[in-house]
């Protein structure tokens, strides 16, 4: 099973998440069937690494975001990954765009929050990048427990 996570930028909440979930997938077992990957709506940052705030409160909690770098979500994702999801309904309004514009096939596509039975519908993961250090522990705790979901979710669908 291949999982794309979508931000803006992808140097804050999509790469956190594709961190998190690297911890989350291995300690469940699954790394030989999962692949995992980060990408932004955006070209900003392309080729960059993630913001040096996510870094730090990641490394501060066990993740290593070290080696990732920044890349634009584009149309041969909806061929390439079995599952995308998005931080924020405004990136999901425009991944559900460009899927409009895809001749293939498209995969699930869904929010983040939505594998968080905790949060409330249309929840969004908010982005850090224009506050403080807080913002970026508060993305690591929702990544936390939305993954918890999203590990169950991958299950079942090995499974099926």
């Amino acid at each position: 099973m291949k999982i794309l996570f979508v931000c803006l930028g992808n140097i804050c909440r999509s790469p956190t998440a594709e961190g998190v979930m690297r911890h989350a997938i291995e300690a469940a077992g699954l790394a030989n069937r999962v692949e995992l990957d980060s990408a932004g709506t955006g070209a900003w940052h392309v080729g960059e690494p993630p913001d040096p705030r996510s870094r730090r409160a990641a490394k501060k909690r066990g993740y290593d975001l070290e080696s990732l770098r920044a890349r634009q979500f584009g149309l041969q994702d909806f061929a390439e990954f079995d599952l995308v999801v998005a931080m924020d309904r405004q990136n999901l309004a425009a991944i559900e765009r460009l899927a409009a514009a895809c001749s293939g096939p498209v995969p699930e596509i869904r929010l983040m929050r939505s594998f968080d039975p905790t949060a409330p519908a249309n929840a969004e993961v908010p982005d850090p990048y224009s506050g403080g250090a807080t913002g970026f522990e508060e993305v690591l705790d929702i990544c936390e427990r939305a993954c918890a979901g999203l590990v169950d979710h991958v299950r079942a669908s090995l499974k099926s």
